[in-house]
């Protein structure tokens, strides 16, 4: 921990760091201390800019999406400081904020909360990457906004904004990789006539098996996207009403490393490890999502009505086109809110309720959770003022979650008893973020975050195929609760950036999974949920030295340490806890209003992750990992024809060295040992090339 601590504290004095950098204009890039002036974000208390924000926030943007080198949209998000995922193959990834994931962080999209089955290994987040225009990260909890499931933070996928009066837009992106043939295509066609808005996007993704440097070719990690969404809208200056429909579909085979005993190569399922089809066990992940959005100047202020319909279908095949686990989920959110304009004394009030209606049903013949119907409801009243140099911020919220798990019946046996839950819990937030001069910000947040247990921790009973393991659940556990203060600093001047941000947080009945002696199916390793009390610290440091306006060097470091309290050395520290993570660039801006060429770009980089030795060994649940340095590049322009932007060319490379590693967050580090070379698991994904074209159109 001391180490660790020794190197945040010397990035801070001493290195230069790879900032976010938000482009509002697709043809001018502004440094990011004047831009963060004017961008916008969902807070904890509501919409502020994020110079007031008084928790660590983060922007992507739409160019910096665009560059990103991901198969999804949690891997492109995941590039950012404090943040890290949670890998199945290449196709399966969950979000992690500083050390905490699955039902702790909210991912919010088209205005809702993302709801499929994410308490899950091998379910993924249900999201086109395609229709994501920008991303907004809050890192800690934000239980005052969103309620239970907030604890870590915040991912808000923000979609195609609303074109311009009077405009038509259309858009061609396409892709490519080479490591796994990942093809990406996506139509999108939107406009506004006279307030009448309307956008519509296709689009379709698929990759074969990926490649690592020392087995080849992962068998059966290949997957297929389609997608499909549609807006239509109204804009008047009573205010808005709109309409949003998706449809998402992912095909995600699940690898499972198996060995050849004697050899060790990993067995193939089929000849063609190139196939685009699906193999065996695979499984069929749907999402449909209907939410209608609007919002009414009422008074001084403005009224926000927000209802949506979900359902997610996950379907499990060990069969040709015969699934066994089937779990049908419907969700109905709702969120009411009512948000004043500036009051006497430069005050904002919003308050309002909101939460969600659930049911699941087993349509399958094999089980992991029982049927169960939920009911959530919060209520939240927050404020935000600036006064003088001072932006001020909090509030105050109710929760409660009521849950009714039903009784099944598998064979003439007791499956699943019938139980009922509820769990409730206040929580609030307080912060400040004092503007000491037109250089420097310091920031402070103090934030209780709220979590009720889901229903995989509460009473799973089961096979997890795409994590290799029977998973049983704790009916006895209790709703974790935590307390996390955040301080910061921002520095900005003509040529440089630079930030510091440290947290510290206690989680009382911190929920986790681990393996246990017991044998219940004699193919898959036993794991079982169990609670305690948990202390997490740590933070980012990042600066950006720009001594040209051509030339960006940056460097930053993120830490987490996890740890349960009061326990012995082999079950000292939490399970999933990423690595110390240093990551550090260098971008030269070769061209700008170039008459062919713009905004023409080179870049070098260096991923270096650190050797976790912090991990849960108890019962072999886990293993340290070692120390890996990936080396990235990247170059890119806008094409110009009379004038105008007509195509966007970016050619990005990642692990350029080819070099053989494995994350500590990787679910397929567990896989089958190679009785050969003694190491276990399947490795991450080696060299990849990645091209990206876009033709965007205005009329």
């Amino acid at each position: 921990m001391k180490s660790y601590l020794s190197i945040l504290l010397l990035a801070c004095v001493g290195t230069v760091a790879a900032q976010e950098v938000v482009v509002l204009d697709s043809t001018d890039v502004f440094f990011r201390h004047i831009e963060l002036k004017q961008v916008v974000v969902t807070g904890p208390t509501g919409a502020v800019k994020m110079e007031d924000m008084s928790m660590p926030a983060a922007v992507i943007d739409r160019n910096e999406l665009r560059m990103a080198a991901a198969t999804n949209i949690i891997d492109a998000v995941s590039k950012l400081p404090g943040l890290s995922q949670v890998t199945t193959g290449g196709g399966i990834a969950k979000p992690v904020i500083r050390g905490l994931g699955y039902n702790r962080v909210v991912v919010v999209a088209d205005g809702v909360r993302q709801e499929g089955q994410q308490w899950g290994d091998e379910h993924g987040v249900e999201i086109d990457a395609n229709a994501v225009s920008s991303v907004e990260v809050l890192k800690g909890p934000a239980s005052l906004l969103y309620g239970s499931d907030a604890l870590a933070g915040v991912l808000k996928l923000n979609t195609d904004p609303v074109v311009p009066l009077d405009k038509i837009r259309l858009n061609v992106n396409t892709e490519y990789q080479t490591n796994n043939g990942l093809f990406n295509y996506s139509l999108n066609f939107g406009g506004n006539k006279q307030g009448l808005a309307w956008n519509i996007r296709y689009g379709d993704k698929m990759a074969h098996a990926y490649k690592t440097p020392i087995d080849g070719y992962v068998p059966n990690s290949q997957f297929r996207e389609p997608a499909l969404s549609g807006m239509m809208g109204v804009n008047r200056s009573w205010g808005h009403t709109r309409l949003t429909g998706s449809y998402f579909h992912l095909t995600p085979s699940i690898a499972e490393g198996e060995r050849d005993p004697m050899t060790g190569e990993l067995e193939q399922p089929y000849i063609d490890t190139k196939t685009y089809h699906h193999g065996l066990p695979y499984q069929q992940v749907y999402h449909y999502k209907a939410v209608l959005d609007n919002a009414f100047h009422v008074g001084d202020g403005k009224l926000n009505a927000v209802l949506a319909y979900q359902q997610n279908r996950r379907q499990e095949f060990e069969e040709p086109d015969e699934y066994g686990l089937y779990l049908k989920l419907h969700t109905v959110n709702y969120n009411i809110h009512y948000v004043t304009r500036r009051l006497s004394g430069d005050w904002r009030i919003t308050g309002g309720v909101n939460g969600m209606w659930q049911r699941s049903v087993n349509e399958g013949d094999e089980y992991l959770i029982p049927d169960y119907n939920l009911f959530d409801f919060g209520a939240f009243a927050t404020t935000t003022a600036n006064i003088g140099r001072w932006a001020l911020n909090g509030g105050i919220r109710f929760d409660n979650r009521h849950l009714n798990s039903h009784e099944l019946m598998d064979d003439g046996e007791l499956r699943f008893e019938a139980f009922k839950r509820d769990f409730s819990g206040f929580t609030a937030s307080i912060g400040a973020v004092w503007h000491a001069n037109d250089h420097l910000d310091l920031r402070a947040n103090a934030a209780r975050g709220f979590r009720a247990p889901n229903i995989s921790e509460l009473a799973s009973n089961g096979v997890h195929e795409g994590s290799l393991r029977y998973e049983v659940g704790n009916q006895e556990l209790k709703p974790e609760f935590s307390l996390q203060f955040d301080l910061g600093a921002e520095f900005t001047a003509s040529w440089i950036d630079a930030q510091l941000s440290l947290f510290s947080n206690r989680i009382d009945n911190y929920i986790f999974i681990h393996r246990t002696g017991e044998v219940i199916d004699d193919d898959f390793m036993t794991f079982c949920y169990d609670s305690g009390d948990a202390q997490l610290l740590g933070g980012e440091v990042a600066l950006d030295i720009h001594p040209w306006h051509f030339l960006h060097l940056g460097t930053n470091f993120s830490m987490v340490n996890a740890v349960q309290l009061h326990q012995p050395d082999e079950s000292k520290y939490l399970p999933f806890t990423p690595a110390p993570r240093w990551q550090t660039d260098v971008k030269w801006e070769i061209l700008h209003d170039g008459r062919v060429l713009n905004n023409a770009f080179v870049s070098l980089g260096v991923d270096y992750n650190f050797k976790q030795e912090h991990y849960y060994c108890a019962d072999d649940t886990e293993t340290a990992t070692p120390a890996y340095c990936l080396l990235n590049a990247a170059i890119g322009t806008d094409i110009m024809c009379k004038g105008k932007r007509v195509a966007c060319l970016s050619i990005t490379g990642t692990n350029l060295t080819n070099k053989a590693y494995q994350s500590h967050l990787s679910r397929l580090k567990y896989t089958d040992i190679n009785p050969v070379t003694g190491r276990q698991g399947v490795l991450n994904m080696g060299r990849n090339i990645i091209f990206k074209l876009t033709f965007p159109l205005e009329f």
